[in-house]
């Protein structure tokens, strides 16, 4: 079976990956580079450390040395999300091949051996790190004690009904990675904003957990969504609940403003509406809806923006 015959049922149709050499695509999809909505999941919260990070200091996140930092963990963030995927699937390689959704990935499917697999996942690390040490040495810190939740991540659906939990707390690791970049620091605001967005990818990862439920059943992988049952949509409203409150709590904690209240508000309807809708027997709505996060999260960056440049 070819790559593109193969090709993941949550991929795009078509995307920039299906124009490259064809000797690079299996390793484009390695990376995950056709789905690029979890990249946004990744990189935003990097962003809403930055810019918290900003504010905590008393200035507006519109220096030249921002945007630097911006384009540094927009890199990093392509880089480790394609290193994460790379380890996740060497690591899951017997599960994907008898999972529909991820049979057609290149490990399972014969595209990319598991030799080259971590061969590239070491040129990718390489690359993070390139982009790490461009950080002052806190920072540095903080970023490379992740690499522990990214390690451990892949067994947590073995091991624990709430694989989802540890996603949370390895996804949005950036937010006190960007915040540190700014500040040499962590401080109580950043704790609650990384608190929130815990919460956030909670219920994002337990909608798109959804679409596999009865595979997983069958394989026995654990899942939220297997845990939850019937009464998925009520967690996810209570996790999307406890996300609005806690990243709210953090604007205020830094004194962002009105501007980032009336954007949030604006966010949290966004998440309303997505636990209004959710149908959790219904995989193509399960994956519209996690794919509708990136909006959720870009409303975020707005809210976050917005309290730095009107503070």
């Amino acid at each position: 079976m070819s790559e593109t015959t193969a090709r993941p049922a949550d991929a795009l149709n078509l995307s920039l990956v299906d124009r490259a050499p064809a000797v690079l695509q299996p390793f484009l999809r390695l990376m995950r580079l056709d789905r690029p909505s979890p990249v946004w999941l990744l990189f935003l919260p990097c962003v809403y450390g930055l810019v918290l990070g900003a504010v905590a200091s008393e200035r507006p996140f519109w220096s030249w040395h921002d945007l630097y930092l911006l384009v540094l963990f927009a890199i990093g963030s392509v880089v480790m999300r394609g290193a994460g995927c790379t380890y996740n699937d060497i690591v899951d390689r017997d599960i994907d091949a008898q999972v529909a959704r991820t049979r057609g990935r290149p490990i399972p499917s014969g595209a990319v051996s598991v030799r080259q697999a971590w061969l590239f996942l070491g040129a990718q690390l390489a690359a993070g790190l390139a982009v790490l040490i461009q950080l002052e040495p806190f920072a540095i810190a903080v970023g490379a004690a992740s690499l522990v939740l990214v390690a451990a991540y892949p067994f947590m659906k073995r091991i624990t009904w709430w694989p989802q939990a540890w996603l949370g707390l390895t996804f949005n690791w950036g937010a006190l990675v960007g915040f540190a970049a700014q500040t040499g620091r962590i401080d109580a605001a950043d704790a609650l904003l990384y608190a929130g967005l815990f919460f956030w990818t909670l219920g994002y990862d337990t909608i798109y957990a959804l679409q596999d439920k009865e595979d997983d059943a069958l394989i026995g992988v654990k899942s939220t969504a297997r845990l939850f049952g019937a009464r998925a949509k009520d967690w996810v409203l209570g996790f999307y609940a406890a996300a609005f409150a806690l990243v709210l709590a953090a604007g205020y904690a830094d004194h962002t403003g009105w501007p980032f209240t009336f954007v949030m508000l604006a966010a949290g309807g966004h998440m309303l509406w997505q636990a209004h809708t959710l149908r959790i027997d219904d995989p193509d709505n399960c994956l519209r809806l996690f794919r509708a996060n990136r909006e959720t999260g870009l409303l975020m960056a707005a809210a976050f923006l917005l309290s730095s440049w009107f503070w």
